[in-house]
């Protein structure tokens, strides 16, 4: 699993039919640098699985395990968010969500 913050939708009319009724999102990881949490590398397209939100702190998983959801199952399935993110803490305190 991994962080990353949602920056946008996606939309897309024309797609394979393994996507039909599937919410696309933007999304950027995040890294622990220091004591705070930054973007790393590209950023990536997900199915959202529980309703996030722009702006929102998310776990997503990639590969074979995005499509080991109910709502992933059978789809060509790269990326899905897997949470909303409450709070992180690193080394007993509460990092600022980016």
């Amino acid at each position: 699993m991994f962080l990353a913050k949602v920056v946008g939708n996606v939309v897309s009319t024309h797609k394979n039919p393994g996507f039909e009724g599937m919410k696309l999102l933007l999304i950027q990881p995040h890294i622990k640098k220091d004591q705070s949490l930054v973007p790393s590398g590209s950023s990536v397209v997900a199915v959202d699985s529980v309703g996030a939100g722009n702006g929102e702190l998310v776990m997503f998983t990639q590969g074979s395990s995005a499509r080991l959801t109910d709502r992933t199952k059978d789809a060509p399935v790269d990326a899905v968010i897997i949470g909303i993110v409450d709070t992180v803490e690193l080394d007993g305190k509460e990092v600022e969500k980016p």
